[in-house]
């Protein structure tokens, strides 16, 4: 329900203000000689000869998501937009996306947009395997035995010593035990989001990346 409430809301928000934004639109030529438009709440941050690379907010993944569109025999074509436009339509990504708190263990906080948790080598800077997929839940295995996935939209505050969590549910419950790793391999887990001085034109979808092992408390706004 929570996600199919953002989806609706997201649409309705992108018609009602269409008059006012007009972030970058993706088109191209189908076999039948119609143009097909195929993204257009984007933000293009490559072109060249052999492909295209985009962002845009992702309904389903309920975060900003970058794209590469591989050229091919039917050409794509692009409009981009002006600067101001792709700064509104970050704006409105960040209205649509999970907003938390987030302090880290030498007690700065930092307010986070489009949050989400995604998987790295040990202090590494580049994605760790397709294979395994950012995520907006946290995987726990608990204190009293067996596990649970927490979902962002279900989450309040999440207390957080090394891999040891205490979740606090938006109904109070609580819920005590250890992060969940995807892989049995050596990997970073990292709680990244863009800020308020996210620059719209930037090739990554966060500006803001810190492992989980360094925070000490998110606080959820819902």
């Amino acid at each position: 329900m929570q996600r199919l409430s953002v989806r609706f809301h997201y649409l309705l928000a992108l018609v009602l203000l269409a008059p006012l934004l007009s972030a970058d639109v993706i088109t191209q030529m189908s076999p039948q000689g119609r143009q097909v438009v195929l993204q257009r709440d984007a933000i293009v941050v490559k072109q060249d000869s052999a492909s295209i690379v985009y962002k845009h907010f992702d309904l389903k993944q309920q975060r900003v998501v970058k794209v590469v569109l591989q050229e091919s025999s039917l050409p794509y074509e692009v409009n981009r937009s002006a600067p101001d436009a792709r700064k509104q339509i970050v704006d409105l990504w960040k209205r649509f996306g999970f907003v938390a708190t987030v302090t880290d263990t030498a007690g700065k906080t930092t307010r986070v947009y489009d949050a989400y948790i995604d998987f790295y080598p040990p202090g590494g800077s580049g994605s760790l395997l397709e294979s395994v997929p950012a995520r907006t839940d946290f995987p726990v295995a608990l204190a009293n035995g067996g596990a649970d996935l927490v979902d962002f939209a279900d989450v309040a505050r999440v207390e957080l010593q090394g891999d040891q969590l205490r979740v606090t549910l938006a109904n109070g419950q609580v819920k005590d035990g250890r992060f969940l790793m995807p892989t049995s391999k050596p990997v970073e887990a990292r709680f990244l989001g863009i800020t308020e001085r996210y620059d719209p034109s930037s090739e990554d979808v966060f500006d803001f990346s810190l492992p989980l092992a360094r925070i000490k408390e998110i606080d959820f706004e819902h």
